[in-house]
């Protein structure tokens, strides 16, 4: 048998592969959405580049073809090699149904997703170990399922991408990587808008077909599985190609660029462009929201900051005293609800310090979180900045040197840290806030002695407040003010943490536990905090970065964005803000309360002056709303605007300005005003990020 024939699983998946590719092109080249005209060069273009894209892209793309295939061999299963290859799966499943195994740490579906996996290869192992007879006819049916899976991939990728073109006129962009997040949704959608049923059952029929054939002419490889040399052979041919598709696709990539945009897009390679996604994190606002002309959009927020000129945000602000450079300490902490406090209803007593602490704060009880995830968080009370549609600027290429909190600080004489328990790698925290000028205290700053209990998020929230303590008192003695932003991670599944520290033993991974810990900790925290000869002339500013869920019956649910915030001073009197505010608020009205004067950009305001207008942001990836008026306005990709009107759902026994429920009923006539301003705050920040002018 001549040695092509070993490739064959290989080069028939991949014509199958370009032929889908092909006529994805012809179908997307003439669709009523493509509204353009070709040149016969752009055509040329269009479908020769695109074609050598697709073969490089498959190559990648058959990594665990490859990998699947040179493991298929006899000689694995003869004494005693598959004996010690099976007693090595049964531990390792056994490792795993312990439950305390890594993957544990994470908690959620994987450890059951990864025990199911080790289970079924344990299984097929022993099936093909000790029935030496029903070997090849196993092998065949494995085979054939390996094909039929690559197969159905190739025909659902060709089938998301014309949807995904009938709905937005492009391939793949971050739209597509947020339908992997918000999974429920999205198959509701699909389920309400597309004959599901027949279009699946076309599907898998037409995969049946089509894995009949490939399997027809590929199944040589198995009858007469390779030689080790002809493996080796396969081996170096195929990380060749592999090697040189890392080169050539981001290369090719690079040619799309003509001013047609439909040329780039039609030429453009899906898969590729789905990674493009997560890793630019970008959605392009002009192309997919609802605009308005530039220079109106920013008239009208001239009405907020009336002070502003031209493109931008720029304004003086002017302290009403004397500058008051205390310390800050910022503690962010992680999926904190509102509705966890007393104060908001909860009545299972799991925050009984924050409970406490909040009388003897300026508390604002009316706050908005600007997202769901905690880089939004993040992004808000750092950059005080409407959250744009896409990834968190955390996490974007373009996310340094930014005008900041810090950055005011550091023009005050501050020393900058943020400290984070875990690996500030994560979730492109080390890159954004060094790029801003933060000194960064993570879980690599901490020597053996200081970890007292560690999961796969970091350590406890108790050691990363013993280190704190330690880094401020070396600071106090460097006679300059220091702003220290803590981030949390206790309250995070797997919501592991010591015992013996609440009522609630740590190795459960409860929720209340994960919320009662983290209360806990912060009083541990205070009560060493009170003990040092700075803390008098700090303050302490709490909020969290995020719900717990955001999940709810409507897009942007707003009880599932209400989160709690304070703001204490020793010594100060409690106090109360109700207003309607944002989570990018917070940060401006503490520059108030120090009567910093510094110039301005932030979108977010002092709330306590009496020219603030109350209004919150709130957002997913993509759905982008502003809450005024008792009316909700969101924006979403397709130029939708849909807007709600907000009716109280009030709950018995909890003070008005702890409600946080209300009902959104579609709003019968439009309030044109409010659409109009929620496009400027959205359409301002974006532009002012894609033109740099967010800058320090």
């Amino acid at each position: 048998m001549t040695f092509h024939k070993k490739l064959s699983p290989f080069y028939n998946l991949a014509f199958f592969y370009f032929a889908i590719s092909f006529l994805l092109r012809i179908v997307l080249f003439f669709h009523p959405i493509t509204q353009s005209s070709f040149t016969i060069l752009q055509s040329v273009k269009i479908f020769s580049l695109g074609l050598v894209s697709d073969f490089f892209v498959f190559v990648v793309a058959s990594v665990f073809l490859w990998l699947y295939l040179i493991f298929i061999s006899n000689s694995k299963y003869n004494k005693p090699s598959g004996y010690i290859i099976l007693g090595f799966f049964i531990s390792l499943f056994l490792y795993v149904a312990s439950g305390k195994s890594i993957f544990d740490e994470y908690g959620g579906a994987l450890p059951e997703i990864v025990l199911i996996f080790i289970g079924i290869k344990t299984l097929l192992f022993t099936l093909l170990l000790f029935l030496p007879k029903w070997r090849d006819k196993i092998r065949f049916w494995l085979f054939a399922f390996v094909i039929f899976l690559y197969v159905l991939l190739i025909l659902q990728n060709g089938l998301s991408e014309y949807f995904f073109w009938n709905e937005f006129g492009v391939k793949y962009n971050f739209i597509a990587v947020n339908y992997l997040i918000y999974t429920n949704e999205v198959i509701g959608n699909i389920m309400q808008s597309y004959p599901v049923i027949p279009i699946f059952s076309a599907l898998f029929l037409v995969t049946g077909v089509v894995t009949y054939f490939i399997l027809k002419n590929s199944r040589n490889y198995i009858d007469n599985i390779p030689t080790v040399s002809e493996k080796v052979k396969i081996t170096l041919i195929y990380l060749s190609l592999f090697a040189l598709s890392l080169i050539a696709i981001p290369t090719l990539a690079k040619t799309e660029k003509s001013k047609n945009v439909f040329v780039n897009e039609l030429q453009a390679n899906g898969l590729y462009k789905f990674y493009l996604a997560f890793q630019n994190n970008k959605l392009d606002y002009f192309k997919f929201y609802k605009t308005l002309p530039n220079d109106k959009a920013f008239a009208i927020l001239k009405q907020q900051f009336a002070t502003i000129s031209g493109e931008n945000t720029t304004r003086k602000i002017t302290g009403d005293s004397l500058e008051n450079h205390k310390n800050v300490v910022l503690i962010t902490i992680e999926s904190y609800s509102a509705d966890f406090m007393k104060a908001y209803g909860n009545e299972q007593n799991i925050t009984p310090f924050l409970d406490s602490l909040a009388q003897k704060s300026l508390q604002f009880t009316n706050l908005y979180a600007a997202g769901n995830r905690t880089v939004r968080g993040l992004e808000a009370v750092t950059l005080c900045l409407p959250p744009t549609a896409g990834e968190s600027v955390v996490k974007r290429e373009d996310n340094k040197n930014k005008f900041s909190t810090g950055f005011i600080f550091k023009q005050k004489g501050y020393n900058l840290k943020f400290m984070y328990g875990g690996d500030a790698f994560f979730d492109n925290m080390q890159d954004f806030y060094s790029g801003n000028g933060y000194q960064i205290v993570d879980k690599s700053s901490f020597s053996p002695e200081e970890i007292t209990f560690s999961n796969v998020w970091g350590v406890c929230d108790e050691d990363m407040y013993n280190k704190a303590i330690k880094i401020m008192n070396d600071e106090a003695q460097q006679n300059k003010p220091f702003f220290n932003h803590i981030m949390t991670v206790s309250n995070h599944r797997p919501f592991t943490y010591p015992n013996n520290k609440i009522d609630i033993p740590g190795d459960i991974k409860s929720r209340d536990g994960g919320v009662k810990y983290t209360d806990y900790s912060l009083k541990k925290f205070f009560e060493m905090a009170s003990k040092q000869p700075w803390f008098k002339n700090t303050v302490f500013v709490i909020v969290a970065d995020h719900c717990a869920s955001s999940a709810g019956k409507t897009q942007l649910p707003l009880g599932k964005y209400r989160i709690p915030a304070f703001i204490f001073a020793p010594g100060e009197k409690p106090s109360k803000c109700n207003k309607l505010m944002s989570q990018i608020d917070l940060m401006p009205t503490l520059f108030g309360l120090l009567h910093f004067d510094y110039q301005s950009k932030f979108f977010g305001q002092d709330v306590l002056k009496s020219d603030y207008k109350p209004r919150a942001f709130i957002a997913t990836y993509q759905d982008l709303g502003l809450i005024r008026d008792n009316v909700l306005t969101i924006l979403s990709p397709k130029q939708i605007v849909k807007q709600y009107e907000l009716k109280l759902s009030p709950k018995p026994g909890i003070a008005t300005e702890y409600q946080i429920y209300y009902d959104e009923i579609p709003l019968q006539t439009e309030r044109t005003d409010l659409v109009n301003e929620t496009i400027s705050f959205y359409q301002t920040a974006s532009d002012m990020l894609k033109k740099k002018k967010y800058q320090k």
